[in-house]
């Protein structure tokens, strides 16, 4: 027995998804709080322009009546000749200053959605952004800040413009001669519909195109940082298929909104020059005297009404046309929220995002995940660092790696954190930085006390060696040298041409793991942390190597707590004492043996 529908649970999803709508169109809209002003210079001079028209078709048809039934000149008519050059003029003015504003306020919501992208980023933390394609992220504040644009420059104006113009236009024609007034009335109400039906597939359309956008540039991206595993595994052509595919479903779906947006086109069209004609006929047959009236309206009337009849209908015209801009912007409303799982919101006296002195191996990502001690910076007695009770999983939903975890560091103090491979070291590492929000417990950190932290894959950006380390602030030449020296970078940057002025490329290339690990430990040194965390810092190092590099520190980073993540038996020993996960023990150490 085939199942049928609930109509109820039918009508509860069609109410959600209209009220989605709604939440989001709210949302789109306050994308340009901060062009309040431009808007409403924006609305009055497009609604002003429109307005104009009536004392403008009525000096035009003036005039071509005196001229073309009456055989007057214009001698007598100066009054409408006054009026139509004032209405051009002013219409004009006004056109161009709603096009200006428009601009400001689309730029205005593009910026403002971008700075909460940017902040919205930075709270989600570099293991957030791990978990997500780089390129379907890089989407975000490109395709999808424009289409937030073009709905405030299309689509929102004209919705504008269609509330407060025709009704006008209506009216000044009711008042001319009721009949096509009456007309439009009847014809007008088939428009929205027509756009409501089209917007509908337009809004799915959309989101599909945006989302294999997204895809397409995630994919893209991947496999260009993959490039030489892809030739070396002899996957190419099998890659170049895939892109290929990708590309034709971006174009399927592409051509589908522009069948979707010129379908709408036309059905307005058809429907405005439907009515416009029947405006039309009426005239003519009564100039003919075809109509069952005794009295047939003048030439002025019918030149009055056949001006405003096509500018009745031009606000919708505009609106239907720029329907797929709302469209859009919906739907990249929806891809935010999907990829975010929220609409980010403006933060009150929030600043705008601009460029700090630091990189994704020093940045706080989630700094209400870390505490601040009260008071001033700690003195001798007063721990650095205090974790209580500490409950940690690597991603959300997650079983916890560690729990109930307690430790205190002070100035001057370091602690080795030692484990088999995923017991939870550099997620713990991570944690005090204000990465990982915890489960349980709190993470306590002293007041203005500074954190570096040198991870196992620190992010190197395409420039110099200087370049890099400068990340971590401005900094005098011989303090850059300083650090490093200390780090030992300047035992292979000797050996590059430049020295720490030779080239890198994006995410460290030409650099081994192990140079790369050392740069990242000079950029967190320059930023003299008074807690500084480290994440398998003398990996792939050998024994000489390693040993200048922990000689250094101590002479660095003398006076700092060093919170660090090793495997190696010899920075044991220069901590003093080891932390082992899972079990949470301290123990000296004296007891690790070589």
């Amino acid at each position: 027995m085939a199942a049928t529908a609930d109509p109820a649970g039918n009508d509860a999803a069609l109410q959600r998804e209209r009220d989605e709508r709604r939440r989001r169109e709210r949302w789109l809209a306050g994308l340009a709080g901060t062009a309040a002003s431009r808007w409403r210079v924006t609305v009055a001079a497009s609604v002003a322009a429109g307005w104009l028209l009536v004392p403008q078709a009525w000096a035009l048809a003036a005039l071509l009546d005196a001229v073309f039934v009456r055989g007057a000149g214009l001698e007598g008519h100066l009054l409408p000749l006054l009026v139509l050059g004032g209405c051009l003029a002013a219409r004009a003015l006004l056109a161009w200053s709603a096009r200006d504003a428009a601009g400001d306020v689309s730029e205005a919501a593009r910026a403002e959605l971008r700075g909460r992208l940017w902040r919205a980023l930075q709270a989600g933390g570099p293991r957030w952004l791990r978990r997500h394609a780089s390129g379907a992220l890089a989407e975000l504040p490109l395709s999808h800040a424009e289409a937030a644009g073009d709905y405030h420059a299309g689509y929102r104006l004209a919705r504008i413009e269609t509330a407060w113009v025709p009704p006008v236009l209506l009216l000044a024609m009711f008042f001319a001669d009721p009949v096509p007034g009456l007309l439009l009335l009847l014809a007008a109400p088939l428009l929205p519909v027509s756009m409501v039906l089209v917007g509908w597939g337009a809004e799915s359309a959309s989101r599909a195109q945006l989302g294999e956008l997204a895809r397409m540039g995630g994919r893209f991206a991947d496999r260009l940082r993959g490039l030489g595993l892809i030739r070396l595994y002899g996957r190419g052509e099998a890659e170049l298929e895939g892109i290929a595919l990708a590309a034709e479903g971006l174009r399927v779906r592409s051509m589908r909104v522009l069948r979707i947006a010129f379908l709408s086109a036309a059905v307005l069209e058809f429907f405005a020059s439907a009515s416009v004609a029947l405006v039309a006929l009426y005239f003519g047959l009564g100039y003919l005297g075809m109509l069952p009236v005794d009295v047939a309206p003048d030439l002025g009337t019918g030149l009055f009404c056949l001006l405003l009849a096509p500018e009745f209908f031009a606000p919708m015209r505009r609106l239907g046309a720029r329907y797929h801009d709302r469209a859009a912007a919906l739907a990249a409303a929806a891809g935010i929220e999907s990829v975010l799982g929220l609409l980010p919101e403006r933060t009150p006296d929030a600043p705008p995002p601009r460029a700090e002195a630091r990189s994704l191996d020093d940045a706080r990502g989630i700094p209400d995940a870390v505490q601040p001690m009260p008071g001033p910076s700690p003195g001798r007695g007063q721990p650095v660092l205090r974790v209580q009770a500490l409950s940690l999983a690597s991603a959300p939903g997650a079983s916890p790696l560690l729990e109930g975890l307690d430790l205190e560091l002070h100035p001057g103090e370091r602690l080795a954190v030692t484990g088999p491979s995923g017991s939870g070291k550099s997620l713990l590492l991570e944690a005090v930085a204000g990465w990982v929000p915890p489960l349980a417990g709190e993470i306590v950190v002293a007041g203005g006390v500074r954190i570096g932290l040198a991870g196992q894959r620190p992010h190197l950006f395409q420039g110099t060696l200087a370049d890099n380390l400068r990340l971590a602030g401005d900094c005098p030449p011989a303090d850059l040298l300083a650090a490093a020296e200390a780090a030992q970078v300047m035992r292979f940057a000797r050996q590059l041409p430049g020295g720490l002025d030779a080239a890198v490329g994006e995410r460290g290339f030409g650099l081994s793991g192990g140079e790369a690990r050392r740069v990242a430990l000079a950029r967190a040194l320059l930023r003299r942390p008074g807690l500084l965390l480290l994440d398998e810092p003398t990996a792939f190092l050998d024994p000489q190597t390693e040993a200048a590099l922990l000689e250094a520190l101590s002479r660095h980073a003398a006076g700092c707590a060093v919170l660090v993540a090793t495997h190696s038996p010899r920075v044991m020993r220069w901590a003093g004492r080891v932390l082992d996960l899972p079990s949470g023990q301290v123990r000296p150490a004296g007891e690790v043996r070589p």
